[in-house]
């Protein structure tokens, strides 16, 4: 007979890591059994080095607000932003996570671009931006003199004559959502939860009393097993259509998903560290999807300070790094063979950008990094490859967002899609427990108002209250407000 359990979680990442811990502070008895193929938590994207460690909070990132006079998502993602921030701090004062500089530090946010075009659209989006309570503080300049006291290294040896701006957040932040992932899952593995890695969820069954038979195998030994649960979430990244698509359950019906690579240069010298304190994010190529936006960015990973720049476009099939050649064909259904094709016919400029990035040799990779920092040395900067993302196909389109998949029941659900990802996190997993556990809902809105102080409230509607939020979380995470 099968073991049961209360809650399965798969794939451990940041997604999975936060459920469980705002799970087992809501129902400290439910039994939640975590899953991870490889060897430990935190591998894919959730890992330092495959993603940029941004805090996406739309202070720097253009491609939130496409139009400058429309600031609707831009302040969406920041709200979504400050409940993460506001989860972080009351775990760290709950001793769920570690003193806040092990996984969060301060780096100034800031987008720089070059020619008239982008210079007047900078100017207007700093104007609509600098009105709003979330943005406040935000500073803009055309004044090379002012650039060089932000971000040295943009400045050195630029050439003379060519218009350019930039906008600075002071109180822009770097995430380490490897540490975050690594710390909530000791936390909950001391507290009950089992994780079981090296372990390869393979199919999803429902059973006849509406829970959920999940098949696994142990990668090392290559021992089958099966567990049910009550509740599944599927947080395997790119794997996660793969799995939603096993269990049958018709909302999935529709999706595909296609897998786009990353490479950043990174140098740790020591001199080239200490002039650059600011994630500095451009405009995209054209042609090129949101999470290709180029940026050179302060990283600071288990103490070390580094810096980054790219992501270079690259792909492979596989939907994860360690995942299989076969993914991307594996997907295909009767269901969504449309919309793929479809995707694929409209959207010629990704496909040529892509080529074009592939084609891309080192020397052409230093050459965009020149563009930034004109002094680049390209001894001093090491090739390395990021994560895989697997970006939204449905209905004939191309996504770049994050989207929550869930049964009518409420008994499963999964996340597809990539940016903004871990930065809004909990936000979105808020949204997950709204709708698949809305018999509790009465019962645990006090519990996850003693942790996110001002749920439910829009920040930006009220100036005082966004001010007041934002230097209690500061405060608590010991940043710059």
């Amino acid at each position: 007979m099968s073991e049961t359990v209360d809650v399965v979680l798969i794939g451990g990442g940041v997604m999975s890591a936060t459920l469980g811990t705002l799970l087992k502070e809501l129902q400290p008895d439910w039994k939640i059994v975590a899953f991870e193929r490889l060897d430990d938590v935190a591998q894919e994207s959730s890992n330092p080095w495959n993603n940029a460690g941004t805090g996406h909070s739309a202070l720097c990132e253009l491609n939130y607000m496409p139009d400058a006079e429309d600031p609707a998502k831009a302040v969406s993602i920041n709200e979504q932003f400050q409940v993460s921030r506001q989860l972080w701090s009351s775990l760290i004062e709950r001793g769920i996570l570690d003193e806040a500089s092990t996984f969060i530090n301060s780096t100034p946010h800031m987008t720089f671009v070059r020619g008239e075009h982008d210079v007047a659209y900078l100017k207007r989006r700093y104007e609509t931006l600098s009105r709003q309570p979330l943005f406040a503080g935000i500073e803009y300049s055309e004044d090379s003199r002012v650039i060089n006291q932000w971000a040295p290294l943009l400045m050195k040896q630029r050439k003379k004559g060519e218009p350019f701006a930039a906008t600075r957040t002071p109180a822009g932040t770097d995430v380490d959502f490897g540490a975050v992932t690594h710390q909530l899952f000791d936390h909950l593995v001391e507290n009950g939860v089992e994780l079981r890695r090296s372990t390869e969820v393979r199919r999803l069954k429902r059973q006849k009393d509406g829970s959920w038979q999940v098949r696994y195998r142990n990668r090392i030994g290559g021992t089958p097993g099966r567990i049910n649960a009550k509740f599944v979430f599927v947080g395997a990244g790119g794997w996660a259509i793969k799995l939603l698509q096993s269990s049958g359950i018709p909302e999935i019906k529709g999706y595909g998903v296609f897998p786009i690579g990353g490479q950043f240069l990174r140098t740790s010298k020591p001199e080239l560290v200490a002039q650059h304190d600011a994630k500095v994010y451009s405009q995209a190529a054209v042609g090129a999807p949101p999470m290709s936006v180029p940026h050179l960015d302060a990283r600071r990973v288990d103490g070390e300070a580094s810096l980054m720049f790219g992501p270079y476009a690259t792909f492979s099939p596989k939907f994860l790094k360690t995942g299989r050649w076969t993914d991307i064909v594996s997907q295909v259904r009767f269901g969504n063979i449309g919309s793929m094709l479809k995707v694929a016919v409209t959207n010629l400029s990704l496909v040529k950008y892509l080529l074009s990035e592939l084609m891309k040799s080192r020397a052409g990779k230093i050459a965009s990094l020149r563009e930034f920092m004109p002094t680049v040395d390209g001894d001093d900067w090491e090739l390395i490859q990021a994560g895989q993302r697997a970006q939204v196909m449905k209905g004939g389109k191309l996504q770049f967002g994050t989207e929550v998949v869930s049964s009518a029941d409420g008994s499963i659900s999964g996340l597809l899609g990539a940016s903004p990802g871990a930065s809004t996190a909990v936000p979105i997993m808020l949204n997950l427990l709204e709708t698949c556990f809305p018999e509790h809902a009465d019962a645990w809105r006090p519990k996850l108002a003693a942790l996110i102080p001002t749920l439910g409230q829009e920040l930006n509607a009220d100036a005082a209250l966004a001010q007041q939020t934002m230097a209690t979380t500061a405060s608590a995470l010991s940043i710059d407000a």
